[in-house]
């Protein structure tokens, strides 16, 4: 295997280390004659949450667990697989760096949403139109007859 584990950096100040990976190689599906028959190039990349709680904290696990909850395996580790390239190493490094991605996009907290007021424009427009509304229903009547 040419390329080798790598720590995950999630933040510029947060590593989750190697020793938490797994990789399982396989060979890849689709076309490509020989070198799909015989090398196995597919990387099926897994992160144990569990010793990551100890790196990282459970609020963070927690957040990943919820965030990626379809990318989980039956013993609740993160799963990547990648594929896309012809060499195993190749295909190592695209899983890290998609696992990397997955983690940083999950730990991002969303902002708080600020409720606020409609303008008083925005008012007066809505009346505006409620009003031509009804006149426009009203004019569909039939007139009573007399």
């Amino acid at each position: 295997m040419a390329s080798k584990l790598r720590d995950l950096r999630i933040s510029p100040r947060r590593l989750l280390p190697a020793w938490l990976l797994r990789a399982i190689f396989s060979r890849s599906g689709g076309p490509g004659g020989q070198n799909v028959n015989k090398v196995e190039t597919r990387v099926d990349l897994r992160l144990d949450l569990e010793g990551a709680a100890e790196v990282i904290g459970w609020p963070s696990v927690k957040r990943i667990r919820t965030r990626l909850a379809t990318r989980l395996d039956r013993h609740g580790n993160l799963r990547v697989v990648s594929s896309k390239h012809r060499l195993q190493g190749q295909n190592l490094e695209a899983a890290l760096d998609r696992m990397e991605t997955l983690i940083r996009e999950a730990l991002v907290r969303p902002r708080k949403r600020l409720p606020t007021e409609p303008t008083g424009k925005s008012r007066e427009r809505r009346l505006a139109d409620k009003k031509r509304r009804g006149r426009l229903k009203k004019d569909r009547t039939t007139p009573p007859e007399d």
